[in-house]
């Protein structure tokens, strides 16, 4: 344990509050290409504390850099935050007990720990030079590359006391086409390990393959039918669902359900939160609260089986938190989702014939509680007797309710992007 959390552990028990201390320590080197070139390299440190004190029902909440400070300052430190309480308007509902923690593999890998900010910043290097043997003339690719250590802690006064690391990798690579019919394309991916320049080629290269397509594209027909959306498509429209499903929105009335049981999808589709899964980014053995990570089926067979809760929302629903508790030392807890996953279905959509949209934007113009999108389709495409014709720039419009209601079937092959894990889907949309 750091000397300073120890310290700031004896001075709270020393106050008659319930308080909550949460700390972090990390580091990072990010890059950037442009071009082709190697334009920047950052690095980057960070660390500090932030903690909760809760006071006759009130909570009070303050944080401060750093994790080697004397008595003094942690002395005050703790003095400012009882004070927030005291004067707090924000309802307290008390700190998670101690629960066991489940043991969550592959979230560190040493090899992102001890490397060098020099051969990172080689690998950032070798990562530009791929890009220059995979460009063409019309061609020129950019990318990002970075690598990061986290280490992080969590202790209350109701006994939990938690530690744990982890280490991140993401890459992203976007490829544009020049001259007379311009088109461009994107790819990003991250994960817990280290991964070899095999790994990195593969997103310049379908970065490459989005933007031949686009540069192809036309404007579609407008379209009124059954489509499937591609793995990235539909996880902008669960994104406009989701808001939905927060504990906060519910229990403030933002969200359209009150409860669970309701029909809200096809019955092909099952959709679970899950922070366990082994080497994810969004795995955690325990969350920003110290709840242990679980499990959480949210859709079942097209029912509503469960919100996104953290402690404090759980228990102003009267239910149990689902360890969705998410943070860094300068914030307080907040409700997010840690791996979203799609259960693959029994259909082989890889091989239908017919309109298919793999990605669009503009879901911040959407209204969550209503359902209603206008989402431009940044790329999609028609098959037909086995010929491909891209498109782009039409709008995919629509209600997202309707939209999951219309999930008739669900993909057998999943696509991993980030945390969100899903196969195609089949439903009904509306392209104009």
């Amino acid at each position: 344990m750091n000397s300073s959390v120890e310290t700031l552990v004896s001075i709270l028990e020393r106050e008659n509050v319930e308080w909550e201390l949460y700390w972090e320590a990390g580091r990072g080197g990010s890059f950037r290409i442009e071009r082709e070139r190697l334009e920047r390299s950052q690095r980057k440190f960070y660390s500090g504390m932030g903690l909760r004190v809760g006071y006759n029902g009130r909570l009070g909440f303050s944080y401060i850099t750093g994790l080697n400070h004397d008595r003094k300052t942690l002395e005050e430190f703790v003095k400012r935050a009882v004070k927030l309480a005291r004067v707090s308007e924000i309802l307290f509902r008390g700190f998670p007990a101690p629960s066991k923690v489940p043991r969550v593999d592959g979230l560190y890998d040493r090899r992102i720990e001890d490397i060098p900010f020099e051969e990172a910043h080689s690998l950032a290097e070798e990562f530009a030079g791929k890009m220059r043997e995979l460009k063409g003339d019309s061609l020129t690719l950019s990318g990002s590359l970075a690598l990061g250590v986290n280490s992080y802690g969590v202790a209350n006064s109701s006994g939990v006391f938690l530690e744990g690391r982890s280490t991140g990798m993401s890459v992203s690579a976007y490829a544009v086409v020049e001259g007379t019919r311009p088109g461009t394309g994107y790819h990003y991916q991250s994960y817990r390990s280290l991964q070899p320049l095999e790994e990195l080629g593969r997103s310049i290269a379908l970065a490459r393959e989005e933007a031949l397509l686009s540069s192809a594209a036309e404007r579609l027909e407008p379209f009124s039918g059954e489509l499937v959306l591609e793995p990235s498509a539909f996880q902008s429209l669960l994104g406009i669902f989701l808001e939905n499903l927060y504990g906060d929105s519910v229990y403030f009335g933002r969200s359209r359900f009150s409860g669970t049981g309701e029909e809200v999808a096809g019955e092909a589709v099952t959709l679970v939160d899950d922070p366990t899964l082994p080497g994810l980014p969004g795995s955690y053995p325990f969350d920003g609260e110290g709840t242990p990570g679980r499990r959480t089926v949210l859709i079942e067979k097209g029912l509503l089986r469960n919100f996104l809760l953290d402690h404090t929302y759980g228990s102003f629903l009267g239910m149990e938190s689902t360890s969705n508790a998410v943070r860094d030392f300068r914030t307080v807890p907040h409700i997010g989702t840690s791996n979203l996953v799609v259960e693959p279905g029994k259909e082989r959509l890889e091989d239908y014939e017919g309109v298919v949209v793999r990605r669009v934007f503009g879901e911040h113009t959407a209204n969550p509680v209503s359902g209603d999108f206008s989402l431009t389709v940044e790329l999609g495409y028609v098959i037909k007797n086995g010929e491909l014709r891209p498109f782009r720039d039409n709008m995919l419009t629509g209600n997202v309710f309707e939209v999951l209601r219309s999930v008739s079937s669900v993909g057998r092959e999943s696509v991993r992007e980030g945390s969100f894990i899903s196969p195609r889907v089949l439903t009904v949309g509306r392209i104009v």
